[in-house]
């Protein structure tokens, strides 16, 4: 059963008073007032980002204690002005740990359920970009890499500490309608403040179809050189094709959603032998303020080390937010989900999301469980905003039930 937590109850309410204040004009007038102080020379700026977190964990089985953590992110940025092409950024970004009633998935407290947000300051990024080469940016240093949805290199945005890539990634757009990624990952500065060394080339390929929507092809080669995470090491291939950004629009209200998508993941270099395949399929249309979506996505699998996985992706926005399946299960994983989200509200600022997951093995044959999703978002205006999140995994033959909880407000300039 949840239970009741005490927080920092002063210094969240004074947050949401904050922000629910940001509809006036006055409060509307400081905040641009703050955002161009922040601007300065071509294309030069501050970058602030500060997000409050509260996450419940509640495991019904085992040993684990319920855990309740109160964080606190900050990230302080400076962004050059151009300068002949070139152009600079640099970040700082730390965790203040209010609550620490929880593992933070480094083993500080191994009688808790895991939240994955360890207090920790670090280099977030500092990288050098060039532009002076046609339709072309060339970026060298510690960034932040995001691929079509995050699913496989992605920065796990929603933890409190992100992970970036030690990485030179050269994005072409010469071709019309045509954008190509390729880049080389030699080190990722992980969500959980761990370093792990890879030689990894990336290859990204989106052709723009228009009103149709996008084609993709990708191929991903991962070689983790250090021996503890030699079994993470995978190559994979794909091609992927969905909807527009910005689907057409039928009788001046409704619109088509779809994706199909093909991967193939095979050993590489320092892993065991294996052979595995991901299929994600989904369709689903928008009616006014309302967008539905039926979806199955299933990853392989036939045993220890031999699944089809994703560790450079934000592997929380797949598979349920209860976080069950951050790795794919000895047998494979099929999820047959369904989103329903409506928007709210001047500029749709309240967007409500609730989605259905069942999960069995990638035979349908073995019922893990099932899981509900449930979200809240209300946002003030372009810097502020609020979340509140549910998560309610129902065990039968895999993990444990599972509930979790977040409330959340973010400032971001």
């Amino acid at each position: 059963m949840l239970q009741q937590q005490k927080t920092p109850s002063g210094a969240l309410s004074a947050a949401l008073l904050a922000l629910a204040a940001t509809g006036s004009p006055a409060s509307a007038d400081i905040t641009q007032t703050v955002e161009d102080a922040l601007k300065f020379g071509n294309g030069g700026a501050v970058k602030m980002d500060t997000t409050y977190r509260y996450e419940h964990v509640d495991q019904d089985r085992g040993p684990q204690k319920n855990a309740n953590a109160n964080t606190i992110r900050t990230r302080l940025g400076l962004l050059s002005p151009v300068f002949y092409g070139l152009q600079g950024f640099v970040e700082y970004e730390g965790i203040h740990v209010l609550q620490s009633d929880y593992n933070n998935g480094r083993g500080n407290k191994p009688s808790y359920s895991v939240v994955a947000d360890p207090g920790y300051n670090e280099l977030n990024q500092l990288w050098l970009s060039y532009t002076g080469v046609p339709d072309t940016v060339i970026k060298g240093g510690r960034q932040r890499i995001k691929l079509d949805d995050d699913r496989f290199i992605g920065n796990v945005g929603w933890r409190q500490l992100e992970t970036t890539f030690d990485s030179v990634l050269i994005t072409n757009k010469s071709v019309k309608d045509l954008t190509i990624n390729v880049g080389y990952i030699g080190n990722i500065q992980t969500f959980t403040a761990t370093s792990e060394r890879v030689n990894a080339p990336i290859l990204n390929i989106n052709y723009n179809l228009g009103d149709y929507g996008s084609l993709v092809g990708y191929g991903y080669w991962l070689d983790y050189t250090e021996s503890e995470n030699f079994e993470k090491s995978s190559q994979t291939y794909g091609l992927r094709f969905i909807n527009s950004a910005k689907p057409k629009k039928f009788f001046g209200h409704y619109s088509l959603l779809y994706t199909a998508e093909w991967s193939y993941q095979q050993d590489y270099l320092h892993s065991s032998p294996y052979q595995a395949h991901r299929f994600n399929l989904m369709g689903g249309f928008t009616a006014y303020n309302v967008s539905f979506q039926g979806a199955m996505e299933q990853l392989n699998g036939s045993g220890r080390n031999r699944t089809f996985d994703t560790p450079l992706g934000t592997n929380h926005a797949f598979q349920g937010w209860a976080d069950i399946f951050l790795t794919t299960p000895a047998e494979g994983i099929r999820n047959v989900f369904a989103t329903l989200s409506a928007n709210f509200m001047e500029n749709d600022s309240l967007v409500l999301s609730a989605i259905y997951h069942d999960f069995t093995d990638d035979t349908g044959s073995i019922h893990y469980g099932k899981e509900w999703d449930l979200q809240a978002v209300k946002k003030f205006g372009k810097h502020y905003s609020l979340l509140a999140k549910y998560a309610n995994y129902d065990a039968d033959t895999f993990s444990t039930d599972t509930q979790k909880v977040w409330i959340q407000g973010n400032v971001n300039f």
